[in-house]
């Protein structure tokens, strides 16, 4: 079900299988992304999205099969500085206030002087959290945490934003202002990997891939999935695949 693609590749998977213990994550998974998608992995908590971007952004490594990103097989450490990650758990420093945070990241991305303190307030104000810099991390609300988590992924401007249910926690306003703002970063060239089991967001992606028991049920814009499924909605399509048992791409 995979479309022909003629842009350069930004990540692409072959048979890949993921593994622990005796339970099957990630079973035959294939799927390429090109440079400037915006593509979503779209399943329920259990499914396999985050064990999958998890061997994407070389955390974690396959048992079988190969995940090349932005040329370059992976893991690879030197790529580290061109993605950017947010995990499904905020990794931030309790003790420190959010512009610490932002400062201690962007220092390890190689960010300095005038360069880190323009980032950091470009970040700072996509996700609105400028007013609430100097506050201790560990006083953020959850969503604040996620906001603070997606202004880290995007300081460096990498070429490869990977975002594991980026807006969960995050009021509906806000929401429509970071998708605004994604929809923008890819047309710049960035390349988005997300995941999220919201409905409405996986309409506005430009490919989805339906994730259900470790496998891809189906790849393609949200519009042609509902068509060739003769559904009305992503939500009763992924629903009817399930049912039908899927045909992996």
């Amino acid at each position: 079900m995979l479309e022909s693609i003629s842009h350069p590749i930004a990540v692409e998977a072959a048979g890949i299988v993921r593994k622990f213990g005796s339970q099957t994550i990630l079973n035959d998974i294939a799927l390429t992304i090109p440079r400037g998608e915006l593509f979503g992995l779209l399943g329920p908590s259990g499914s396999g999205k985050t064990t999958f971007i998890k061997l994407i952004t070389g955390i974690d490594q396959a048992d079988r099969g190969r995940i090349t990103v932005l040329g370059e097989e992976m893991p690879q450490l030197r790529l580290l500085a061109k993605i950017g990650y947010m995990a499904q758990s905020d990794a931030l420093y309790n003790e420190l206030t959010g512009k610490q945070n932002l400062e201690f990241f962007g220092a390890l991305y190689g960010l300095k002087g005038q360069k880190l303190k323009t980032r950091i307030q470009a970040a700072a104000e996509l996700v609105d959290l400028h007013p609430d810099l100097s506050k201790q991390t560990g006083a953020y609300s959850g969503g604040m945490k996620r906001r603070l988590s997606l202004a880290i992924a995007l300081l460096h401007e990498p070429e490869l934003l990977v975002l594991d249910e980026p807006t969960v926690g995050i009021d509906p306003a806000l929401r429509q202002t970071i998708w605004s703002e994604l929809s923008q970063l890819t047309r710049s060239g960035v390349t988005i990997l997300l995941t999220t089991h919201v409905m409405d967001e996986a309409n506005k992606c430009d490919r989805l891939g339906l994730i259900r028991g470790g496998k891809l049920i189906a790849v393609g814009a949200p519009q042609s999935i509902i068509d060739q499924t003769g559904c009305s909605t992503i939500e009763e399509a992924f629903i009817a695949l399930g049912k039908e048992g899927g045909d992996p791409q």
